[in-house]
């Protein structure tokens, strides 16, 4: 297992469009053992394939307190959304903001698994935001451009700025 590099805002590979998974197999597999060890050493809660420059629909999560109940899910497709929360959302290619963005609060989820059978889940609360946060990356979308431009505009300022000074 390897950790993987994670892209970050305003990368523009952040905004390519995730290609569907037509098999899932051993180097699909693989490549989810991977996602995971980076989620987890980072740590987060949520990785999509697009943030490790892979642009495959593949999304891993734990939102467990333990990290211990990992979720994959392969070609998500959310069949149904209701309700609405706003809540504090932070991203591990937009490290050390956190800005609040409105979603729904329930979500239907239709997915493959690791071993590529279906599945269909239910979820609500933080478990559903991560989800469309995630889903949203294999959209090409990151977290901030539900923001205002001024606010986005800030931000990609900042970033950049952080980024020279690590050099």
């Amino acid at each position: 297992m390897a950790i993987l590099q994670i892209l970050q805002y305003p990368d523009p590979r952040l905004h390519t469009i995730a290609k569907k998974v037509l098999q899932v197999n051993d180097i699909t597999r693989k490549l989810i053992k991977n996602m995971a060890q980076t989620m987890y050493a980072a740590p987060g809660v949520g990785l999509a394939a697009t943030q490790v420059d892979v642009h495959e629909q593949i999304i891993v999560m734990d939102v467990s307190e333990l990290h211990n109940e990992l979720r994959v899910f392969i070609n998500p497709e959310i069949l149904h959304s209701s309700g609405e929360q706003e809540g504090e959302e932070g991203c591990l290619s937009v490290p050390g903001i956190y800005e609040n963005v409105r979603r729904a609060d329930k979500v239907t989820v239709q997915a493959l698994n690791q071993t590529g059978e279906s599945f269909t889940l239910e979820a609500e609360g933080f478990l559903a935001v991560c989800i469309q946060h995630e889903m949203d990356h294999l959209k090409g979308k990151v977290f901030v451009e539900y923001l205002s431009q001024l606010k986005q505009t800030r931000l990609r300022a900042k970033l950049k700025k952080r980024q020279r000074e690590a050099m």
